[in-house]
């Protein structure tokens, strides 16, 4: 029987691309999205919902085996204009959305003593950006929780991993971004934003064999941007 992935966020952006990239490999992707047309819509800041949307694909598809964390906010606010509840928000839906994936799919992966669980962060946690204290702030708890998820349950026999892409084309980066500016593309050695593509190759060799003895670790793939 394949394989089973769930991937969060898998409606645009860099999840479709792991999705896409995952159903390639022969898993039978699980996608969950905040957008009602996901084939398993649900708010990944809830914990319940999450927790009841991880017994559907079970039940539809057995075991999950990979479960990639992908969903995502972004705004662009300075920090004497961030609301409280603008704070929360970053917060629960990208530390609360991998902790509540991630306790929904563990307890079996322990008991089979096998999977993987990768989580999307970003460059901004590693170096900061303007106006963007939040959303860094948000994608660096992400850093912390992997790492300390990954000795906890490493000896159980899975692997907790993170990618931090730098700015990728995805619908998250509006149109008159500073990060799609021809200023800030002639900064980077690659010189143009990343695909999502891209990010998706990363995650697809973390999840692989071939990272067997990865765990714990943040892939940078943002081209030169954090070094």
């Amino acid at each position: 029987m394949s394989p089973v992935a769930v991937v969060t966020g898998a409606s645009s952006g860099i999840g479709a691309a792991v999705a896409a990239v995952l159903e390639e490999d022969g898993y039978r992707v699980a996608g969950l999205d905040l957008n009602d047309a996901a084939p398993y819509p649900v708010d990944v800041s809830d914990p319940a919902a999450v927790s009841a949307t991880v017994r559907r694909v079970v039940e539809d598809h057995g075991p999950v085996d990979i479960a990639v964390s992908a969903a995502g906010h972004y705004e662009s606010v300075p920090i004497a204009d961030i609301t409280n509840e603008q704070l929360r928000r970053m917060l629960r839906v990208h530390l609360g959305g991998l902790r509540n994936v991630a306790r929904a799919v563990l307890p079996s992966m322990i008991e089979r003593r096998r999977g993987c669980i990768v989580a999307i962060t970003s460059e901004l946690a590693i170096g900061g950006g303007d106006c963007e204290a939040h959303y860094a702030a948000a994608k660096g708890a992400i850093i912390g929780l992997v790492r300390s998820l990954a000795v906890e349950v490493a000896a159980d026999g899975v692997r907790v991993n993170a990618v931090a892409p730098g700015p990728t084309d995805t619908p998250l980066l509006a149109a008159d971004s500073p990060w799609r500016a021809p200023e800030y593309l002639a900064t980077l050695p690659a010189r143009r934003l990343a695909r999502p593509q891209e990010i998706a190759e990363v995650v697809r060799y973390l999840v692989g064999d071939d990272a067997g003895f990865c765990t714990g670790e943040v892939l940078s793939a943002n081209s030169g941007a954090v070094i």
